[in-house]
């Protein structure tokens, strides 16, 4: 068995972005297929209630969000590099943008009349139906583009990104692919499932055959293994993760805390403050299936709050 085991779905664009790293590093997984939609019995029970997709364990570590997921894939396996250091800060700001203003313009472009039947694969009405009000409860409050609004902010971010491939280069920030290449990937990944829709991409060839290059790296090796085998797994192991505490930032080791994420999906998890740095934090919690976890998030996109039932 493979010490990375990825939570995921085949349509999910996040997972895409991990899968395509994974076979960038040329590592072997364990993949678990966890539902679309609610109830995800199973993965709450590891995450705490945590429910986007994709999410990564390591025995009883669990990483949220794929900026952090990225990270420790990274560090598990160093060589190739996916934060370069020719690339510089850039990479960071150019992923952190594609992960969301791209992203939020590629799914609901995607998701139009047209694209619909070749993203679900001709799933009946009631499926369709129960993935709209899913996806409704997850945005709650965000006021998503119009299919023509979706289309011109797609026309401009590409024209950038082909812009920035003007000159031959085969990634976008230079010779060696970087953490911006996987992030904005996904996004174009998705429109791709969609033919009828992917007339958006035509007037960008330097972009369309970036692409090609990036989805070159595959997804590495995986094994297949049943959401009670990864529960499992995660009782019978102890974390190992080290996460410093910064106890300066009004934290106390040990807290009760919840940590919650800013933009969509606002589901609090809560538990015991475990390591707290700028970059990362990790909370201390019990489920009576997986044993005791620590769950990780980064800080960027997320809040840390002390606990209302702290005492």
């Amino acid at each position: 068995m493979s010490d990375l085991i990825l939570h995921h779905y085949a349509g999910s664009p996040f997972s895409e972005k991990v899968r395509l790293v994974l076979g960038f590093k040329g590592l072997t997984w364990s993949s678990v297929t966890v539902p679309v939609i609610l109830p995800k019995p199973d993965v709450v029970a590891l995450t705490g209630g945590y429910r986007r997709t994709p999410f990564l364990q390591v025995g009883a570590d669990i990483y949220c969000d794929t900026a952090l997921m990225c990270r420790v894939i990274d560090r598990m396996a160093p060589t190739p590099p996916l934060y370069p250091d020719a690339a510089g800060g850039m990479q960071h700001v150019l992923a952190q943008w594609a992960d969301t203003a791209l992203f939020w313009a590629a799914i609901p472009y995607t998701m139009q009349p047209a694209g619909l039947p070749h993203i679900f694969g001709g799933a009946p009405p009631e499926v369709l139906k129960a993935f709209a009000a899913d996806r409704a409860a997850m945005t709650a409050g965000m006021r998503r583009p119009t299919t023509a609004d979706a289309a011109a902010q797609l026309h401009g971010y590409f024209g950038w990104l082909e812009q920035q491939l003007a000159d031959s280069r085969l990634f976008l920030l230079g010779a060696a692919p970087c953490i911006a290449d996987f992030s904005v990937a996904q996004s174009l990944w998705y429109i791709r499932r969609a033919p009828p829709v992917t007339h958006v991409l035509s007037p960008f060839p330097k972009l369309l055959a970036w692409i090609e290059r990036v989805q070159a790296f595959g997804h590495g090796r995986h094994e297949t293994m049943p959401s009670s085998e990864a529960i499992a797994a995660a009782r019978a192991a102890q974390t190992t993760a080290v996460v410093p505490f910064d106890d300066r930032q009004g934290f106390a080791r040990g807290e009760e805390v919840t940590v919650t994420p800013t933009d969509y999906a606002q589901d609090p998890v809560t538990g015991r403050l475990h390591g707290l740095t700028h970059d990362e934090v990790a909370i201390a919690r019990e489920d009576e299936r997986a044993g005791r976890l620590v769950v990780h998030f980064p800080r960027i996109g997320y809040q840390v709050k002390k606990s209302d039932t702290a005492k």
